[in-house]
C-alpha cells in the first residue's frame, strides 16, 4: 500500500514538473541593468508550479523584498537573499512576491521584478447544470356535460283530469241524503264549562283530603 502510494506521489511530481514553466528572468537580457526585467514581468503569467531563472553576474544579486520595499527600492531589511548563480526560485503557491537587485542604484535602473502567482491557468470548468425536477402533471377536470338536466314537471303543466260529463236531466235523478246541523256555539261552551268545573272540583277535593 505504501509503495503505491510512493508511486502516485512521484508521477504526480512528474507530471507537475513536466507542466511546469521555466522563466527565464529578463529574457534574453537576463538579470543585468541592460535589460528592463520591470517591464519583462508586467508582460508575462505565472501559475503555481513555474519556476523562476535568474542568470547573473557576480556583481549582481537577488532580495526578495516586501511590497513597501521593492516600491522605495530598500535593501535594509531583506527576506531572502539570494548571491550564487544560477538560481532557481520555485513558484508553489499563489500570491504576489517582490524581487530587487541589491547593489545600490541597480533597482531605480529597473533591476525589478513583481511576481503574480494565479492558482492555475486552466479555466474552471463549468459545473454541470442539474436536471430539470418533473412537476407533477395537473389533475385533469372530466367535462362537464353539456346536456342540462332534465326540469321536474310543475304541478300546473300536469294533466288534468277530465271532467265526466254530466247526468242528463232525462235520466233519474238521485236524491242527496239530508245532513244533520252542525251544534250550536251555545252548546258546545256549555259542554266545556261543565268539564272546567267539574276537574276544579276534583282539584278542590284533593286539596283539602291531604291537609
Amino acid at each position: 500500500m505504501l509503495r503505491t502510494q510512493m508511486k502516485f506521489a512521484v508521477i504526480a511530481l512528474l507530471i507537475q514538473l513536466g507542466m511546469a514553466a521555466n522563466h527565464t528572468v529578463g529574457g534574453s537580457s537576463g538579470w543585468d541593468t541592460s535589460g528592463n526585467p520591470e517591464a519583462w514581468a508586467s508582460a508575462q503569467t505565472f501559475v503555481v508550479g513555474d519556476n523562476l531563472f535568474f542568470q547573473f553576474t557576480p556583481n549582481h544579486d537577488v532580495l526578495e523584498v516586501s511590497k513597501a520595499d521593492y516600491d522605495t527600492c530598500s535593501t535594509s531589511n531583506p527576506t531572502q537573499t539570494y548571491s550564487s548563480s544560477p538560481l532557481v526560485i520555485p513558484l508553489s503557491s499563489p500570491g504576489k512576491r517582490c524581487f530587487i537587485c541589491g547593489t545600490a542604484g541597480h533597482c531605480g535602473q529597473g533591476m525589478k521584478i513583481e511576481v503574480d502567482t494565479l492558482a492555475s491557468s486552466s479555466p474552471p470548468s463549468a459545473s454541470p447544470a442539474p436536471p430539470p425536477t418533473s412537476s407533477p402533471a395537473p389533475p385533469v377536470t372530466p367535462p362537464s356535460s353539456s346536456t342540462p338536466p332534465e326540469a321536474s314537471p310543475s304541478p300546473n303543466s300536469a294533466q288534468t283530469p277530465t271532467s265526466s260529463p254530466a247526468p242528463s236531466s232525462n235520466g233519474p235523478s238521485v236524491e242527496s241524503p239530508t245532513s244533520s246541523p252542525p251544534p250550536s256555539p251555545s252548546s258546545a261552551c256549555k259542554g266545556s264549562f261543565q268539564a272546567s268545573l267539574v276537574m276544579g272540583f276534583g282539584f278542590i277535593m284533593t286539596i283539602l283530603l291531604a291537609l
